[in-house]
């Protein structure tokens, strides 16, 4: 396979784990690209990277880039995608991808206009006990889906400056957490659900703290998600069938799923993968995809959630300053 030109635009936690996971296949980033100058350069020294950008818009148009990952904030997304498909450049973006449905209808739009793939960050599509999980419930066994629990809850001070908080920021907890909560239940769904109910409780920014959702599709399978960005929640998901049920905790870099036999009254432990390895398996998946050895980054499911997102903030009557 081709080895590809990585450039990362953003130097936060997600860029060093990217370098790191480079560095593991003994490769390191072609390129860094931030707001602040200053942080690229400290980056590049701390990661040897070889090329640092005055200005970000010289990344999109550098000819030797050919996948951008970004990891600025949410509500920047949009602008940057932009920008590198309309330069020929691959995109994996944090999630969560856009705002709202209509910009990434945008993006999809332009990414199949310029044949090139854009994807989501999403871990859970890409760790390897998913696919395991996966292969147990096309067998049969389990039987049909019938409902599915997902938990999430993070303990963050009301600093409302954050970015968890600051609306300015796109902050909330359904683009920063619930994201994750919807793609395990998408990952289990056999369709899209449309039938959408919730609760929301704001913080004093106007951005959503806590919620409770509800789901339904057409086959009538169901899913109940509890989030929260001040009060904490083990990161629990459980997938119910009428044989049985998955349960996997800490889902979104998951190695270790519990199967549970009800009517053998007996468990089975899948394990595969690692946590410290779950950007590698999503970089692998982008190169694959773009290489056409697979198409294993789930772009599909990537749009379901961002209309159910989209649906649910506007429920809440909930928009940010870019959508006003």
């Amino acid at each position: 396979m081709k080895e590809y030109h990585w450039a990362t635009l953003g130097c936060g936690v997600i860029a060093n784990q990217l370098a790191e996971t480079l560095a593991k296949q003994g490769r390191t980033l072609y390129s860094v690209g931030n707001r602040t100058h200053e942080k690229a350069v400290a980056f590049a020294q701390k990661y040897h990277v070889s090329k640092v950008y005055d200005v970000i818009e010289d990344m999109f148009t550098d000819e030797n880039v050919d996948i951008i990952y970004i990891s600025t904030p949410h509500n920047t997304h949009i602008n940057y995608i932009i920008q590198a498909l309309k330069n020929g450049k691959h995109v994996l973006c944090e999630k969560s991808i856009t705002l709202n449905e209509e910009e990434l209808k945008q993006a999809v739009t332009l990414a199949k206009q310029n044949n090139l793939i854009l994807a989501e960050a999403m871990t859970i599509y890409h760790m390897p006990v998913y696919q395991k999980v996966k292969e147990v419930i096309d067998s049969g066994v389990l039987g049909e889906l019938r409902f599915i629990q997902v938990n999430f809850g993070s303990y963050k001070p009301y600093d409302m400056k954050n970015r968890f908080f600051n609306k300015n920021l796109a902050g909330g907890a359904l683009l920063d957490i619930g994201v994750y909560a919807l793609s395990f239940a998408r990952w289990f769904f056999t369709q899209q659900p449309k039938q959408i109910v919730s609760q929301v409780k704001f913080a004093p920014t106007g951005v959503d703290e806590q919620a409770g959702i509800l789901l339904m599709n057409d086959k009538q399978e169901m899913a109940s998600i509890s989030l929260s960005l001040h009060a904490k929640q083990p990161k629990r998901g459980l997938a119910a069938f009428e044989k049985g049920y998955v349960e996997i905790y800490d889902y979104p870099r998951a190695e270790k799923a519990v199967i549970y036999y009800t009517e053998e009254d007996k468990k089975e432990v899948i394990e595969s993968g690692k946590t410290d390895y779950a950007l590698l398996y999503e970089v692998l998946d982008m190169e694959k995809t773009i290489s056409k050895e697979c198409d294993c980054m789930h772009l599909d499911y990537t749009i379901d959630v961002m209309e159910q997102m989209t649906k649910l903030r506007k429920d809440w009557n909930m928009k940010y300053p870019e959508e006003e």
